[in-house]
């Protein structure tokens, strides 16, 4: 069985250039979710996660809310 690499939220910042407190405001807004957690709390994310946050930013290069976005991914935009 394979392991599927799980990011911690520095490992995200480092890769995607967000700062850790817009990581945090997309988690709390439903945007990105963590695969789970570590045993102390700290929130891993899935691979899936980097083409999430490309989606995000080419919405919000086009002046789409954080809310109208959420709307767009939950309905399977691609």
């Amino acid at each position: 069985m394979k392991h599927e690499k799980l990011y911690k939220m520095g490992e995200i910042v480092q890769y995607s250039g967000l700062s850790r407190q817009v990581l945090h405001n997309y988690t709390l807004a439903g945007l990105i979710i963590e695969a789970k957690r570590t045993p102390s709390g700290h929130r891993l994310y899935d691979e899936s996660v980097f083409e999430r946050l490309e989606k995000i930013k080419v919405l919000k290069d086009k002046n789409y809310t954080l809310m109208q976005i959420k709307k767009l991914l939950e309905h399977g935009l691609k």
